[in-house]
């Protein structure tokens, strides 16, 4: 593989920053702070790390400006340091090749419509009526079921199950492991025969282009309208998405968090690791759910929101895990006084 050079110059004019050193250095790679060489680009965006600017061996920082005075290397000048970082580093990317064509061992239905452009890999299933787009990539062991379509230059990276009717945009990245359109958890219980009666689920999952899910992420088909994920949302790994779910577009989920059934996710709204949503509830656009929260109730306006305990000492905490169940004595005790005290 070749190697991918670019001078700082270059990487400057491309990206419309300004540069300030050398514009002839060639760049070949990326590096942490601590860890880059000469050859390599490295970023500062935390002001916590800025010690490590002034000994930093990179060939160049993407940084901001008040920072140039503490940089002895080249600079690349950004508003948003860790956007440009992002950019540039996506020049750097080396994916292996993916030659077009379906792999001798994959079993694709003779109803399925694949494009020439698309690679298929190593004991991929593609059944009835599935539609693979152009420039398609799917690795080894992908699953695409009935009426399933996968959008033009997705990529699903290994082991991606498609179960049915999922529809996936554009430039959809899938990470190995992931479930979209297994059955959602609609149950009814039977009082009168004292047993739980499965509810078929008859929707299917829309997903918007440019959207990411990571690696062991469920999402639910619904149980009569579609789950839907509008373009450009991005969940990390082992995420739960329920049936009936509304992702809005440019949303970000963190790892672990999950999303209980037909509750409706605002537009650029971020949800921390570990959160959760409970169903049928409403976020407004750009919500912030930090990580470990419980949401319990609709969230009617944009801003940061948190719920559970902080991390402490242990004996402090007992201390006030026995005051909690007094809470509610403690607050009636205080409405008494309180009255008491208007009263006089």
């Amino acid at each position: 593989m070749s190697a991918i050079n670019h001078t700082v110059a270059a990487l400057a004019e491309r990206f419309e920053l300004t540069f300030k050193g050398d514009g002839a250095r060639v760049i070949d790679g990326v590096g942490t702070l601590a860890g880059a060489g000469p050859s390599q680009l490295s970023f500062l965006s935390n002001s916590k790390y800025t010690t490590q600017l002034a000994a930093t061996c990179a060939g160049v920082v993407v940084l901001r400006e008040e920072n140039l005075p503490d940089c002895q290397t080249s600079a690349l000048i950004a508003k948003d340091p860790y956007v440009a970082y992002a950019r540039i580093a996506a020049l750097f990317e080396r994916l292996p090749a993916a030659p077009p064509g379906v792999h001798p061992t994959a079993v694709v239905a003779a109803s399925a419509r694949i494009s020439g452009s698309a690679s298929i890999g190593p004991c991929c299933v593609i059944e009835d009526g599935a539609v693979i787009e152009d420039g398609v990539i799917l690795g080894p062991h992908c699953i695409i079921g009935e009426h399933c379509t996968v959008g033009a230059q997705s990529r699903l990276v290994a082991r991606v199950t498609l179960v049915t009717r999922v529809t996936l945009g554009r430039r959809v990245l899938v990470h190995p492991g992931a479930v979209i359109g297994s059955d959602g958890f609609g149950l009814a219980f039977d009082s009168d025969h004292g047993r739980w009666i499965k509810l078929p689920q008859l929707g299917g999952v829309r997903i918007g282009d440019d959207c990411e899910i990571g690696a062991n992420t469920t999402i639910d088909r619904g149980a009569l309208d579609d789950t839907v994920l509008e373009e450009d949302v991005r969940l990390d790994n082992q995420i739960q998405i329920a049936h009936n779910v509304y992702v809005g577009a440019h949303t970000a989920m963190a790892g672990c968090a999950a999303v209980a059934g037909s509750a409706k996710i605002g537009r650029y709204c971020m949800i921390g690791g570990n959160a959760g949503v409970l169903g049928h509830l409403e976020l407004a656009d750009r919500v912030t759910i930090t990580a470990k929260s419980l949401v319990t109730h609709s969230i009617r306006e944009p801003g940061e929101y948190s719920s559970g305990v902080p991390l402490q000492d242990n004996r402090q905490w007992r201390k006030n895990a026995a005051r909690f169940k007094h809470l509610d004595e403690y607050a009636r005790r205080l409405s008494a006084l309180e009255k008491d005290s208007n009263n006089e």
